[in-house]
C-alpha cells in the first residue's frame, strides 16, 4: 500500500459510488491491478465507502434533520423498509459473497448483467407517479429494497439496482436517484461496520494513514458526484452508463481470459 494507491482508491470510490457503474467493482479491479487482494483489500474498499456516506449526510443534512421531526418520520421508516431485504440476505450470504464473488471475472459478469438490466428498464413504458424521494410509499420502498439485493453481486452496482428499482416502482428519475442516496446511508454504513468488526485484524500497522487519505478523497469526490448525477438524470437516460459497463466488462473478461 502507498499513499498514491490510497488516494487513487478514494478517488475511484467517490466518483463511482453513486453512479450506476459499481464502486465495489471498480475498487476490486483497481485493487487487483495493484496487487492489493484478500481480506485486507476487502476491508479497505468497504471502509472508504464511509466517505461517500458522509457526503450524502452533509449534502442532505437539512432534509435528514426535517425527517427526524415528529410527523415526518414516516420517510425514515420507509428507508428502513428498503434497507431490510439486502441487509438480511447480505448477512446470510456474506461469507459466500466474500469468498466466491470478489474477483475480476465475476465483477465483469455483473457489470454486463447490470448493463443489460439498465437497457431493459429504459426501454419499458413507465408512468411516473412520485416526484420526490420523501413521497415514496411503503410498496415502492419495499420494491427498491428488493432491487437492492441485486447489488450483493459485486460489480452489479447498488446505485444502478436502486435507481432502476425506483423507476420501475413509479418514481421519476430525480426522486429515484435521491432515494438511492438516502438508502446508501444505512446500507453502506452497516456493511462497513460489519466488515470491520469481522475482519479488522486483516489491516496492517500504518493502514490508518492510508485509510484517512482514501476516506477524505472519497468524501469530496462523492459530494461532487452526487450533485452532478442529479443534474444529469434530470434530462438524460442511464443508457450511456450501460454501454460503458458493457465495454469495461468485456475488456476485463478479455484481459483475464
Amino acid at each position: 500500500m502507498t499513499l498514491w494507491l490510497a488516494l487513487l482508491l478514494g478517488l475511484v470510490e467517490g466518483l463511482t459510488e453513486f453512479l450506476p457503474i459499481s464502486s465495489t467493482g471498480h475498487l476490486i479491479l483497481v485493487s487487483e491491478a495493484f496487487g492489493l487482494t484478500g481480506q485486507r483489500a476487502e476491508v479497505f474498499d468497504l471502509f472508504i465507502q464511509l466517505g461517500a456516506v458522509l457526503a450524502v449526510v452533509v449534502e442532505y443534512r437539512r432534509r435528514l434533520f426535517d425527517a427526524t421531526r415528529p410527523g415526518n418520520r414516516g420517510f425514515l421508516v420507509r428507508v428502513g423498509v428498503a434497507f431490510v431485504p439486502a441487509a438480511v440476505l447480505g448477512l446470510v450470504a456474506h461469507d459466500f459473497i466474500s469468498e466466491r464473488l470478489f474477483s475480476a471475472r465475476t465483477v465483469a459478469a455483473a457489470l454486463i448483467a447490470g448493463a443489460a438490466l439498465i437497457l431493459v428498464v429504459e426501454a419499458l413504458p413507465r408512468r411516473e407517479r412520485t416526484a420526490t424521494a420523501e413521497a415514496a410509499g411503503f410498496r415502492q420502498a419495499l420494491g427498491i429494497g428488493l432491487a437492492q439485493c441485486l447489488a450483493l453481486w459485486p460489480g452489479f452496482s447498488r446505485s444502478a439496482a436502486t435507481i432502476l428499482g425506483g423507476l420501475v416502482c413509479g418514481l421519476n428519475r430525480p426522486a429515484a436517484t435521491e432515494f438511492s442516496f438516502f438508502l446508501a446511508i444505512p446500507t453502506l454504513g452497516s456493511a462497513t461496520l460489519y466488515s470491520l468488526l469481522k475482519r479488522y485484524r486483516a489491516l496492517e500497522p500504518g493502514d490508518a494513514l492510508y485509510l484517512a487519505v482514501a476516506f477524505a478523497a472519497s468524501f469530496f469526490v462523492a459530494w461532487w458526484s452526487i450533485r452532478w448525477l442529479l443534474r444529469y438524470v434530470s434530462s438524460h437516460t442511464l443508457r450511456p452508463f450501460a454501454w460503458y459497463r458493457i465495454a469495461l466488462g468485456l475488456l476485463v473478461l478479455w484481459a483475464t481470459r
